[in-house]
């Protein structure tokens, strides 16, 4: 038995391994077509109200998925908050890593971005490493211009998570996903080390690689709208 456990936590590892490395710029541009792509129709999106009362915003691209009875997730993209003059902050890299058990087999991947909605959300995602569902209340995403924003989920969640997989874009509740700020990522970035707290302070230069993605945040939420909750 434990042989076969062996087994099958190495054939997860193999497939969720990349066979080459993205580099920080292409994985910027495919974080920036990412958002692009989702917000352009209105009616299958992430809620405008929703995206403007966000404080931070977490983009995924191409996060990867595969189960052999263990299942694992893993992924690298960018975390961007709100500066106080109302722009997005320059991105600072994430991991996302999270783990499944059960009769499950397949591998595939996903497009993932989740909203942090209040200030403890965004603490939490501005420390070294925190877990969605038992550090930060996670909820799925409403979709749709016809989505509610004022419903119970906001009322408790600090995050909301979307999954777009397959070209289906719908909530998704990212339960046991650890997110952590990733440090290799950040030093071929911005050539040496910084926390995440440092990079979205709103003083840090925006690298010259990642100003389609700022480009593309302003554009699609320019100002941040007042919250009730």
């Amino acid at each position: 038995m434990r042989l076969i456990q062996l087994c099958a936590v190495l054939a997860v590892t193999a497939a969720l391994l990349p066979a080459q490395e993205e580099t920080p710029d292409k994985r910027l541009r495919h974080a920036a077509d990412t958002m692009q792509e989702i917000m352009a129709t209105p009616d299958r999106a992430i809620p405008q109200d929703l995206l403007n009362r966000s404080e931070c915003i977490g983009i995924v691209p191409n996060m990867k998925k595969a189960a052999f009875i263990v299942g694992g997730e893993y992924g690298r993209g960018y975390a961007m908050c709100r500066t106080t003059a109302g722009h997005w902050s320059a991105p600072a890299p994430i991991r996302l890593a999270g783990g499944s058990f059960g009769a499950q087999l397949g591998a595939d991947s996903a497009d993932i971005v989740f909203l942090v909605m209040n200030d403890r959300g965004m603490q939490h995602l501005l420390s070294d490493k925190f877990k969605l569902g038992a550090d930060a209340a996670v909820a799925a995403g409403p979709v749709g211009r016809n989505a509610s924003a004022n419903t119970d989920v906001l009322a408790h969640a600090e995050i909301l998570s979307w999954s777009r997989s397959r070209g289906l874009f719908a909530g998704v509740a990212l339960n046991g996903t650890v997110v952590e700020h990733d440090s290799e990522e950040t030093d071929k970035l911005y050539g040496h080390p910084m926390s995440g707290r440092e990079i979205v302070d709103g003083r840090t230069r925006i690298p010259e690689a990642a100003r389609p993605l700022v480009h593309e945040m302003d554009m699609l939420s320019p100002t941040r709208e007042n919250r009730s909750n």
